[in-house]
């Protein structure tokens, strides 16, 4: 059965405003200023600058501005004010502004582009060089566009022949496949067109000069693969009948090869992301002193014309409909960047007393750089420091980073847990990291150190941890197990 009742209850929303403001304090600075760009694009009333003359802020805000009655029918004269005069600035195409801008001598105003050739069009202009038919030339090129960023072909030779069938209408058998796919590996980088790692070492050490460390270092890979990869090297000088000395040089070989051969290539154009710190934290006469970078505090403010359009009509008596509707779409503007310009001012003190809170608590690591100072902290800590939500703190130290005398830094890094050092005290996670990191990069290669004796190591450091801790930290750290860090 159906019934009705009331249910009254209290909820916080957030306001649009408030998004917009998170938002906004979540951006690094690059992005910030493609925001900006778009902001002032979309709004004319918005401009970038210092204002000239002062102007009350909240003079347009008056209550002459809502108080629109539809039924009045009183019209205003076009004297009294022009809505085309204020918004024609703004509607200029770029074209006319930039028809005077150069001589006619200025012949080269465009600095000309490199049009880079691309990684698979490289090996296509080389297979160019081979002499093939019409059909074999096709499954070529076909095999060339099967080939990954990595130079790596991840397909069966049966796949291939069957997917040639059904999308390009070209019926062959898997001997041909392979043979023309010994003609893709003669194609540069070597290794290029390999199906997996051990061919793609193989194929290298094939385009190499033949002496006695490549034909062994061909034997290990082509023979006991699985051995090489996890280091059993007594067993490798036993079946090859090799001294120690012997084997070395043929690892050597091998550890030269390029397991990557299309990461390689010149062409590959891949969009390098520059980092660019939001904040700068120098050391003047032993004091730490925080920057934030410029670029985050623009200065921007209302449109002086925009101004004086609602002061036309706060002065004028008559108002018809339709100036209105365009007044009313000013006022607008003109809200939209006042509210902008200041969350972009509340944006920038977030940002500062925030990192200015990390930088005070974490003060011994900034003065001397030592990573075995840095304390325990969370996203609380910091957010109890400024009085802010933990969410606002999480979303400032996201993507952003802080050039310091030692380095340009993640702001996350900086936040840690903390774990109990023999003496009872709160040590952060990141020192035991920095320590044990710095064990095993001291330790012997020829006998690496297995994660119960490092464990063992950390306890005399006055740092009890649990082995299968040590091996998270590890992991975490991309180290390898002691099998895998031996070295001959």
């Amino acid at each position: 059965m159906l019934k009705q009742f009331l249910n009254l209850k209290l909820s916080q929303k957030l306001s649009p405003q408030q998004i917009q403001l998170m938002k906004l304090i979540q951006l690094p600075t690059q992005a910030f200023e493609q925001r900006l760009l778009e902001e002032m694009n979309e709004n004319p009333a918005l401009e970038a600058g210092k204002e000239e003359d002062n102007f009350e802020k909240d003079e347009y805000d008056n209550e002459d501005y809502d108080d629109y009655d539809a039924s009045e029918s009183d019209r205003i004269e076009a004297e009294d004010i022009n809505i085309d005069d204020y918004l024609s600035n703004d509607e200029i195409p770029d074209y006319k502004t930039q028809i005077n801008n150069y001589s006619d001598e200025d012949s080269d105003r465009e600095s000309p582009l490199a049009a880079p050739v691309s990684f698979h069009q490289d090996l296509i202009n080389q297979l160019n060089t081979f002499i093939l038919n019409d059909s074999e030339r096709e499954i070529a090129e076909f095999l060339v566009g099967n080939i990954d960023d990595m130079g790596y072909i991840r397909r069966s030779v049966q796949d291939i022949v069957d997917d040639l069938a059904f999308t390009q209408g070209v019926y062959t058998d898997e001997k041909t496949v392979e043979d023309l796919l010994h003609v893709i590996h003669e194609l540069e980088p070597s290794g290029v067109g390999a199906r997996d790692l051990q061919e793609c070492l193989l194929l290298q050490l094939k385009h190499k000069t033949p002496t006695e460390s490549i034909a062994l270092a061909t034997s290990i890979l082509s023979e006991q693969f699985d051995a090489f990869t996890k280091k059993h090297y007594e067993k490798l000088i036993q079946k090859f009948n090799v001294s120690n000395e012997q084997l070395k040089k043929a690892i050597h070989e091998i550890e030269k090869l390029n397991p990557k051969p299309g990461g390689s290539f010149t062409g590959n154009n891949k969009i390098t992301e520059n980092v660019v710190p939001d904040f700068a934290i120098r050391i003047v006469d032993g004091e730490l002193e925080l920057a934030i970078n410029g670029r985050n505090a623009p200065s921007l403010h209302v449109s002086k014309d925009y101004q004086e359009m609602m002061q036309t009509y706060k002065d004028s008596r008559d108002k018809s409909n339709s100036q209105k509707e365009a007044v009313q779409f000013i006022k607008q503007k003109l809200d939209s960047a006042k509210w902008f310009i200041d969350a972009i001012r509340q944006r920038q003190e977030t940002l500062y007393v925030t990192m200015n809170a990390i930088m005070h608590f974490q003060e011994e690591f900034f003065l001397d750089g030592e990573e075995t100072k840095m304390k325990p902290m969370i996203l609380k800590d910091i957010a109890d420091m400024v009085g802010l939500d933990i969410s606002t703190i999480s979303r400032v130290a996201n993507s952003k980073y802080v050039e310091t005398p030692y380095g340009t830094k993640l702001i996350k890094e900086f936040f840690s847990e903390a774990m109990k050092n023999d003496q009872g005290e709160d040590v952060s996670t990141l020192e035991i990291k920095k320590i044990l990191q710095n064990v095993i990069a001291e330790e012997d290669k020829h006998k690496p150190l297995p994660d119960d004796q490092l464990a063992e190591i950390l306890k005399e450091k006055g740092y009890p941890i649990a082995r299968r801790t040590i091996a998270k930290y590890r992991e975490l750290l991309d180290i390898p197990v002691a099998r895998m860090r031996k070295k001959m």
